[in-house]
């Protein structure tokens, strides 16, 4: 039987068994009771696999163009969230 590639997020599910702290687990439980933690941990896991992605993807632009040097993360906020401090806004 050959074993089928999926995405995150993809294809059947499957049982796990991981170890988690006692404070975390009571924490997740307060959040999302008993029977949200699968879908919680599912959708934490696929978040953190799409910063993986993203760090992996800046070092590569990194290595290929150097850092960013402060002059364009400033020019990009400015474009981002306009040329003053008070247009700036805040959620």
């Amino acid at each position: 039987m050959s074993e089928h590639a999926y995405g995150p997020g993809e294809g059947p599910t499957k049982s796990v068994s991981v170890s988690v702290h006692e404070g975390t687990i009571a924490a997740l439980r307060s959040r999302v009771g008993k029977r949200g933690i699968s879908a919680y941990v599912e959708a934490a896991i696929q978040r953190q696999i799409e910063r993986d992605q993203l760090d992996e993807l800046i070092a590569a632009n990194e290595e290929m163009h150097g850092p960013l040097t402060q002059e364009e993360i400033d020019a990009a906020e400015r474009e981002m969230f306009g040329g003053g401090q008070g247009d700036r806004v805040v959620a």
